[in-house]
């Protein structure tokens, strides 16, 4: 078998409805318009944070504590849990565990976005965006940092960052687009 056999044996094996179908129902939507714009979207949210992260950490390295106002401090805090610190643990059984199950929901939200309407592929993507963000720092710090401190006197809220922001604001559009937005199918 030569070269030209060769390539008229692969052109008339992709020719074939299997191979045609496979092709089309995986990965011909890969490269339309909205999937693409959804995918800019998680490049830049994800860029934004892991810009925001270095900065903070960067400068908290060499000082202290960054006073914005009475209010809100940039204040680094390594965060081995879940969001808002919840679950933290000392414990690499624990770390190890919620690390796993976190990039199963990475893998489900990229599932969701590919069957979703745009609108929904949108909102997925913000928090698409933040998830990998802070799985990017679990892999690389195996921690979180965290940095925005909000307060008022004595009382703190838990420390957050810009990923922790753009997964909430992800999930309240989605919530706010479900409960109270018609459904284009009703």
């Amino acid at each position: 078998m030569n070269v030209k056999d060769a390539k008229e044996s692969l052109k008339i094996l992709f020719n074939m409805s299997i191979f045609k179908k496979f092709y089309e129902n995986n990965f011909s939507s890969i490269l339309e318009k909205n999937n693409l714009i959804c995918f800019f979207v998680v490049i830049l949210i994800f860029s934004f944070d892991r810009i925001s992260k270095f900065k903070i950490i960067d400068h908290q390295t060499e000082n202290n504590q960054i006073y914005i106002n009475d209010f809100v401090n940039f204040d680094l805090v390594w965060n081995t849990g879940i969001g808002f610190g919840f679950l933290s643990s000392n414990s690499s059984i624990i770390y190890n565990s919620i690390t796993a199950i976190i990039c199963l929901i990475i893998i489900f939200i990229i599932y969701m976005i590919i069957k979703s309407l745009f609108i929904d592929k949108l909102f997925l993507s913000i928090v698409l965006g933040g998830a990998l963000g802070n799985l990017y720092d679990r892999l690389t710090y195996h921690a979180v940092p965290d940095f925005i401190d909000i307060h008022y006197k004595s009382f703190h809220w838990f420390t957050f960052n810009m990923a922790d922001i753009f997964i909430t604001t992800g999930i309240i559009m989605l919530l706010v687009k479900e409960l109270f937005i018609k459904n284009e199918k009703n």
